[in-house]
């Protein structure tokens, strides 16, 4: 398939949303930190912080929300989420929706799911126990038995629901599936975790049930020993990652085959990583093997830098810290999950700039459609034209590229290069004498109706147009005498403060264009062209930003 076909169909296909919104209400893993928000910078100042921006400071637990769960979750000698590849994280697969057949403390079973799908052999496996009902954003469900007659959510969601059956996940290893999805707090049982010692009465329902079933013990179907061995040793090698809490539209795809991404964020040294989670169905009245065959066959470039504690943050905002809570080797019976809490500011790292960083009226991340996220698009390498603190202008872009109105832009400045984790890095240069763009650039964004902007530097912004001039004077001597030199005017003549400060923020965010900043890793082997792009950005309901997982769709 060749490129403006691949553009075609993706376009024309059905992207479905499997990701259970994320807000400070979103309960989490029991034991672990919810996520908290604090304003530390807004526009005019704030209790704290500085002025210039909405900046947010967030802590949370990556067992939160939408998650995928990395190897080292339960294998500390295993792959880091920054060291999966997309590959690992996407693919064919099938939901199998066993809602009608599971209740509170049950099992399903490889029977269950193999009467209802085909199960191939490498699939993305995601499971509809139904128990979604019980999300933190979903009604209250009914329930004669509970008190207030109402089922507790958190309780449904995390302590009560199903989990797979003793031979489930052998099962799943001899189909060799590459990730198990569930709708649920938890992939595995909550009796295989350290629920059955947090809710000791919850255990003992859960025993009476097996008891009367089964005719054992708890021990006797899970003894702990092999149960720990197989989940913490022998699952994570041979490679089955597991994805939980998913939600969205899981229903519209029950019992049925499609193609996914887990776009999760890669994080270098935690266990767990927030992911944004889409569902592709061919388009309507083509054929669906062949639309597989096409994503199979399409090379995915991962535009996402790894997300570490080394990451360099922008100005005076606040790095990332991670500090580690639990460890499998301190839980009983080894039950348990290597799991940390982490704090960081969101302008660090590969992330999208929302509407609300800057507008007050705008969405928050959370508030945005998958939709709005992914499109045609291009790429344009102006490395070759810019050097450092230089002006890039409409001009540059439209001789490079073939750019259609309504496209996503991703600038190539080349300044990846001197990224964090770059054998050239250059964190002076990367921050603070990175191009920006020209007084005519926002207005033409508006012109051609750009969906959204990416650029492989820290910030779409002409550094001197924020607050790095009155931190930077001496750069901004620098800049402003290569300005008069190249257009033949000073920086305040070229760029009024009352209408080009944080132009590319203020001046286009009310247009609902915003932009994705820190691009790297793949975006340096991408040649100008037009490609299709997809940004994964977790379903934050307050944030006004969030990293995520940004792709390009190529024919391979």
């Amino acid at each position: 398939m060749d490129r403006d076909t691949l553009i075609s169909t993706l376009s024309e296909s059905r992207w479905l949303d499997l990701t259970q919104p994320l807000s400070i209400f979103t309960p989490p893993f029991p034991g672990e930190m919810p996520l908290q928000v604090h304003f530390f910078k807004r526009l005019t100042g704030s209790f704290g912080g500085g002025q210039g921006a909405n900046g947010q400071l967030i802590e949370w637990s990556n067992n939160t929300g939408t998650h995928v769960v990395g190897p080292r979750a339960f294998h500390s000698g295993s792959r880091s989420l920054a060291q999966l590849p997309l590959t690992d994280l996407c693919g064919p697969g099938v939901v199998a929706d066993v809602s009608d057949e599971v209740s509170d403390y049950g099992f399903y079973t490889p029977e269950m799911i193999e009467e209802r799908v085909e199960v191939r052999e490498g699939d993305i496996l995601v499971i509809n126990t139904g128990y979604h009902k019980h999300a933190w954003d979903q009604p209250d469900v009914p329930s004669s038995t509970m008190q207030a007659g109402i089922e507790n959510k958190e309780f449904g969601y995390y302590v009560r629901h199903p989990g797979p059956s003793p031979d489930f996940f052998p099962w799943a290893l001899e189909k060799k599936i590459k990730l198990l999805a569930v709708d649920c707090g938890c992939a595995e049982h909550p009796m295989n975790t350290n629920i059955r010692f947090l809710h000791a009465r919850e255990f003992d329902k859960a025993q009476s049930l097996v008891q009367a079933k089964y005719g054992k013990s708890w021990e006797e179907l899970f003894p702990s020993q092999e149960y720990q061995h197989l989940t913490h040793i022998t699952m994570p090698k041979a490679g089955l990652l597991l994805a939980e809490a998913l939600g969205g539209e899981i229903d519209e795809l029950s019992n049925q085959r499609a193609w996914f991404l887990f776009g999760a964020i890669p994080f270098m040294e935690v266990d767990s990583a927030w992911s944004r989670v889409a569902a592709l169905k061919a388009p309507e009245g083509a054929d669906e093997a062949a639309f597989f065959e096409a994503l199979d066959s399409a090379e995915l470039m991962d535009l996402t830098l790894p997300f570490s504690v080394q990451t360099p943050q922008w100005a005076n905002y606040e790095p990332l810290s991670v500090r580690y809570t639990k460890r499998v080797g301190g839980l009983d019976l080894g039950l348990g999950r290597n799991n940390a809490h982490c704090k960081a500011s969101f302008h660090l790292a590969t992330h999208m700039d929302g509407e609300k960083h800057f507008w007050a009226a705008g969405r928050t991340i959370g508030e945005v459609p998958l939709d709005y996220w992914h499109g045609p698009g291009v790429v344009v390498d102006i490395s070759g034209d810019v050097s450092d603190s230089s002006v890039y202008t409409p001009q540059m872009i439209e001789e490079k590229v073939d750019l259609h109105d309504g496209d996503i832009l991703l600038i190539k400045t080349g300044w990846g290069a001197f990224g964090w984790n770059s054998p050239d890095s250059d964190e002076f240069r990367y921050m603070i004498k990175h191009p920006g763009p020209s007084p005519d650039f926002s207005d033409w964004c508006i012109e051609r109706k750009i969906k959204w902007l990416g650029i492989d530097c820290v910030a779409m912004e002409h550094p001197m147009n924020t607050i790095q001039r009155i931190m930077h004077p001496k750069t901004f001597e620098e800049a402003n005498q290569k300005l008069i030199d190249q257009f033949g005017k000073d920086w305040d003549e070229m760029f009024p403060l009352d209408k080009y400060y944080q132009d590319m923020h203020l001046n286009l965010f009310p247009e609902g264009i915003v932009h994705a900043e820190n691009l790297g890793n793949q975006l340096a082997e991408a040649d100008s062209g037009r490609y299709y792009v997809a940004a994964f950005v977790q379903r934050g309901m307050e944030l006004a930003s969030c990293w995520g997982r940004f792709v390009l769709f190529r024919e391979g």
